[in-house]
């Protein structure tokens, strides 16, 4: 049995205008009480029995952590679990936090993936978006993490931001694939409901439907030319590069996630932790809820799978193929999906109204 582990770190420098995420700012009391209690975590979910070959840092900014903190979660985590040789280990990490001691501090402890939180490489944008950095800063960040020894890297990047136009998004994309990575995690921005863009300004000003959806193919184009083969809705990588913690999360396979507002789907169930610090660091081991008593039926399993451009294998749940065989022909003559007799995939038209496509493919 395989297993892949999820740690929350819940602390931002300052919060993104979009992020609905649940971080708090960085205190240095707060971040040692809160790495006591991952620990403690971490010993609770011990589990020899099983291989752990997926470690995923999260957030808010896992790299605003000190490198030392991370360097003993990686210990206890090795105690604690059969942790794989060629185990992918990745840190969520904001630019302007990578310095060259830190980099080589995240390495030596283990680290072997950065997911770089670009977002964008025009200014004005990463202005209004209230990132902290610049492009120039996410360039030297990417070179520093390469020169440290990193060889799988991802950047973040965002499409259909406020006023942002095609021209806008490709200068984005030329500039982000001309930096040494692998992998990209291409987003659409969506309004979240509480946030700073959660006003009638930005709704003005950020592209409707139809040209988001033009700004999406362009980057799905734009990509592949660049040689990042889109192998989920919002994923691209050169091939041998998928990411392979996220696609726990579309295989329904299991996974154990630490931190406050951190999911899991372990042994049959989903449960989750509240989104409450203090809670986190009070208690011995982690309170958590069950969201799903009984996980990763037809419909979730299926809704995932579709996500991913290898698709759904309609005989995994022979008591729904029937009904699936006759939804088929209408997509098909559409071109949202691909269809050899046993597999469903979506296209790129699919990809782009996919959470329509699956709707009427599963419900």
């Amino acid at each position: 049995m395989s297993l892949g582990l999820y740690i929350h770190v819940p602390f931002c420098g300052r919060k993104c205008r979009y992020c609905d995420f649940y971080s708090l700012p960085y205190r240095k009391s707060s971040a040692e009480e809160y790495a006591a209690a991952v620990l403690r975590n971490i010993r609770h979910y011990s589990d020899k029995n099983v291989i752990l070959d997926t470690v995923y840092f999260g957030g808010g900014t896992p790299s605003l952590l000190p490198a030392e903190y991370i360097e003993q979660f990686m210990k206890e985590i090795r105690c604690n679990f059969d942790l794989a040789e060629n185990a992918e280990i990745t840190l969520e990490a904001n630019p302007n936090t990578l310095t060259d001691e830190r980099l080589e501090k995240l390495r030596i402890s283990g680290i072997n993936r950065l997911s770089i939180g670009v977002q964008s490489m025009d200014d004005n944008e990463l202005e209004i978006l209230g990132r902290t950095h610049n492009a120039k800063t996410a360039e030297k960040a990417v070179y520093a993490a390469q020169k440290a020894g990193f060889d799988n890297i991802s950047c973040d990047l965002m499409a259909a931001l406020p006023n942002q136009t095609a021209e806008k998004l490709a200068y984005s994309i030329d500039a982000m694939t001309a930096l040494p990575i692998q992998h990209i995690s291409a987003y659409i921005l969506k309004i979240e409901k509480g946030t700073v863009f959660d006003c009638d300004e930005i709704r003005r000003n950020i592209p409707d439907d139809d040209a988001a959806a033009e700004l999406y193919m362009t980057m799905v184009k734009k990509l592949r030319e660049k040689g990042f083969f889109q192998y989920e809705v919002s994923n691209f990588a050169k091939k041998g590069y998928e990411s392979r913690h996220n696609s726990r999360y579309w295989k329904c396979q299991d996974y154990i996630g630490i931190g406050p507002s951190a999911h899991s789907c372990y042994k049959g169930k989903r449960f989750a932790v509240s989104a409450d610090l203090q809670g986190f660091i009070d208690f011995p081991v982690q309170m958590t809820e069950i969201t799903d008593e009984s996980p990763c039926g037809f419909e979730e399993y299926a809704m995932l799978r579709l996500r991913l451009r290898e698709g759904y294998n309609i005989n995994d749940f022979p008591e729904y193929k029937d009904n699936l065989l006759k939804k088929i022909p209408n997509l098909l003559k559409a071109g949202y999906i691909a269809f050899d007799g046993e597999n469903i995939s979506l296209t790129e038209s699919g990809f782009l109204l996919s959470n329509s496509v699956i709707e009427y493919l599963v419900f």
